[in-house]
Formats: structure tokens, C-alpha cells, sequence
């Protein structure tokens, strides 16, 4: 950045990425508060709690705090959350699906609404934009943990719909595709080969891409920077395809 020492430059850095981890870190543990509290305490006999430890878990988050908000489930004063989906279309014609977990529903409504407002996008309603997506199951691995075969052969092996694989260094390395139904057992074979996942969850994957250029890019990255940051939003599912130079010109 003209003007400003490397020192500052990566102080500044690593402020945003101290910043981004804690606010990953409260999202993680509101959905083991929200897991636990929609069914036992215990991982073992709860599936959507189990994934949300092992996530946790993948991401280094603290054993105190998993147990923290474990027990806080069984508080009677914990609050409760409205798991919500909003749906939008932004610059370019990408279409967005937004997750939300609240203890305030007009709250959110009002943030991610004004998010698409001011950032070049519209709000639509309920499955205007999720019919172009498919509800999967997806389990990532980092790049190291096996090659391109060897994850290829035990995805097919435990029953997965599909592997995406980016081995490059800046690459996200594998992400592995499965119907919904069947995650518990295609991660668990995984898991069973390569070790534990880098993230498994239940995620909207598009049946298509949608080409962005231009100005259309900063303006779009703008407003999925700004719903990933909204405390209420859990993820952001989007289908852009945006070429290397854009990704470039974005610094």
C-alpha cells in the first residue's frame, strides 16, 4: 500500500486476519450452543453437534470454549436463535444464499437487506435464487493430506458424488461432494483413511457459474465481504466465476 511501511502494512494485515478469526470463532461456537440445544448435550448421540465440535475443532478452537457453549445450551436463560435463509442476486447477476443464525430476526433482515441495497444488489424471495444450487454434503481436506488419485479413489470408494481438487499453493485443496444424506458416512470413511477433515458441513453448491468482469467484481466482493462480517450471518454460498487478471486488479 503507497504510502505506508511493510511493518504497518502487515500489522494491519494480520489485525484483519485476528479480527476475521475471532468473529469465526463466535460463529463456531453459536452453532454448538444452537446444535446442543436443539438436541442432547452429547456428541455422540447428537449428529448436528458432533459436526459442529469437529469443526470447531478443525478450526483450533479452544476445548474451554467448545465446553462453554455446550453447557450453555442448558441454561435457562439461553438465548434463543432463528436459523434463516435470505436469498439475493448482486452485481453481475450472481445469485447469493445467505445463512443466518439470530436471537433477532428484524435485525437481521435489516442488515443483509441493507447490505445487498448499498452494494449493488437486490433482495429476492424465498428460493429465487436456490433453485440454481444443489443442498450437498461437502468435506475438505488441505492439499497435503493425499493426492489427487489417492482422495479421487477413496471418495468413490465411501460413495461421494464428486471431488474438486486445487492443488496449487494458494490452492483450498480438496472439497468433497456427497448428497446430504449420506455425510456422516462418506466423512467418516475419509476421516478413517486421511484423518480428520478440514471442515465438513451441509452446503449450497451452484449448478452454474456466472462470469464477472470489470467493475462488477470490487462492487460484488464488497457486499460478500460485508455479509461474511455481519455477526448474525453463519455463510455466504455464491456463484461468481471471476478470471485470474480480475482477481488481480482486486490487490
Amino acid at each position: 500500500m503507497a504510502g505506508h511501511s511493510k511493518f504497518k502494512n502487515i500489522m494491519h494485515r494480520k489485525g484483519r486476519a485476528d479480527a476475521a478469526r475471532s468473529k469465526l470463532f463466535s460463529k463456531l461456537s453459536r452453532e454448538i450452543t444452537v446444535a446442543a440445544k436443539g438436541g442432547l448435550p452429547d456428541p455422540n448421540m447428537n449428529p448436528r453437534l458432533r459436526l459442529a465440535v469437529n469443526n470447531a475443532k478443525a478450526e483450533s478452537l479452544p476445548k474451554d470454549v467448545i465446553d462453554r457453549a455446550i453447557k450453555k445450551s442448558q441454561m435457562g436463560d439461553a438465548a434463543n436463535y432463528d436459523e434463516i435463509r435470505y436469498e439475493g442476486v448482486a452485481a453481475g447477476g450472481v445469485g447469493i444464499i445467505v445463512e443466518v443464525l439470530t436471537d433477532n430476526r428484524n435485525r437481521a433482515a435489516a442488515n443483509v437487506r441493507s447490505y445487498f441495497t448499498k452494494l449493488g444488489g437486490n433482495m429476492g424471495a424465498t428460493n429465487s435464487v436456490a433453485f440454481n444450487y444443489d443442498r450437498v454434503g461437502q468435506v475438505s481436506y488441505p492439499a497435503k493430506a493425499a493426492s489427487e488419485d489417492d482422495m479421487m479413489e477413496a471418495a468413490i470408494e465411501a460413495g461421494a458424488d464428486d471431488v474438486v481438487s486445487d492443488m496449487d499453493e494458494e490452492g483450498e485443496g480438496h472439497i468433497v461432494y456427497t448428497a446430504f444424506e449420506s455425510l456422516n458416512e462418506v466423512s467418516a470413511a475419509l476421516e478413517a483413511r486421511f484423518g480428520p477433515a478440514a471442515n465438513t458441513k451441509i452446503a449450497w453448491r451452484p449448478k452454474m457459474q456466472v462470469p464477472v468482469t470489470g467493475e462488477a467484481v470490487a462492487t460484488l466482493m464488497k457486499l460478500l465481504d460485508a455479509l461474511n462480517d455481519d455477526d448474525d450471518v453463519q455463510a455466504v454460498y455464491s456463484n461468481e466465476e471471476i478470471s485470474d487478471e480480475d482477481v488481480a486488479k482486486l490487490g
